[in-house]
């Protein structure tokens, strides 16, 4: 069932950076924002999208936000502090962002244990990876001599990528490889974490998407979907199994409500 088909729409939430921004209203801030990009195809499937800002993740806070949501997005940004998987940071790694990591680690554990719906994309993919025990390849350039997985200057470059056609992304998409997806991305998964596999590859045998076949949906691409203007079906089939976990969660207050009718109406 699509989120357009029911009445009430599912709730996406997005993690966003918490960065100095310059805006004019408020001069030079630290301020949390999301390119719209990422909010733009959650609209056209027909879900809400949320921000959730870096913060502490005391007590269980973070239980009862995840409970509360029916998909989880983390999308990209800086990269991965390398002391989360044991590594001593290489000279081109950017600056740790610790407080965002633990964040949105955090959101991603509970999300897999309540079995929310989570779309990772870039960062976000390789922290999925890193928050279950793999580790990366901090400079995709020193592994393969090339740096055209990262052009710089906030450009994206085209590459082509193999899918395993039997996965949940393979099934999504409808193709077994896509040519010219857009990436920007110095660094790569190298061990897998636990239960995750992997689901596309670019040409170089660098992991482009992972899955946790585990889970009910949850898939991790290197590459960012949200810069394709026709992308549809991986967020869709995404927002679907959003609606999916909307749905399950309803039916039970819907019959609770129900039995305390027929229990009104007896008396």
């Amino acid at each position: 069932m699509n989120a357009a088909d029911t009445a009430i729409k599912p709730i996406i939430g997005l993690t966003t950076y918490l960065e100095r921004a310059g805006t004019d209203g408020c001069g030079n801030v630290r301020a949390a924002f999301l390119p719209e990009k990422y909010l733009t195809p959650i609209l056209d499937a027909g879900a809400v999208p949320i921000l959730l800002p870096p913060q502490p993740t005391t007590g269980d806070m973070i239980e009862h936000l995840v409970s509360r949501l029916d998909g989880l997005v983390i999308p990209g940004g800086w990269d991965v502090d390398p002391a989360r998987y044991g590594q001593e940071p290489h000279p081109e790694t950017d600056s740790p962002r610790p407080e965002r990591d633990e964040w949105e680690a955090a959101l991603i554990l509970e999300a897999i244990r309540q079995d929310v719906p989570l779309l990772c994309i870039c960062r976000g993919e390789q922290l999925l990876n890193v928050t279950l025990g793999g580790t990366l390849h901090q400079h995709l350039p020193d592994v393969l001599g090339t740096g055209h997985y990262q052009l710089g200057g906030y450009q994206f470059n085209g590459i082509h990528v193999d899918i395993r056609p039997d996965s949940r992304l393979g099934r999504l998409l409808g193709a077994d490889a896509l040519e010219a997806v857009p990436v920007s991305h110095h660094q790569a998964v190298d061990r897998l974490g636990e239960g995750l596999i992997a689901t596309a590859w670019s040409e170089d045998q660098i992991v482009e998407a992972i899955e946790h076949p585990g889970a009910g949906f949850c898939v991790g691409v290197q590459w960012h979907p949200e810069q394709l203007a026709d992308e549809k079906a991986l967020f869709h089939g995404f927002v679907e199994a959003a609606s999916a976990k909307m749905l399950s969660r309803l039916r039970p207050a819907a019959v609770d409500s129900l039995d305390f009718a027929h229990e009104m109406a007896a008396n």
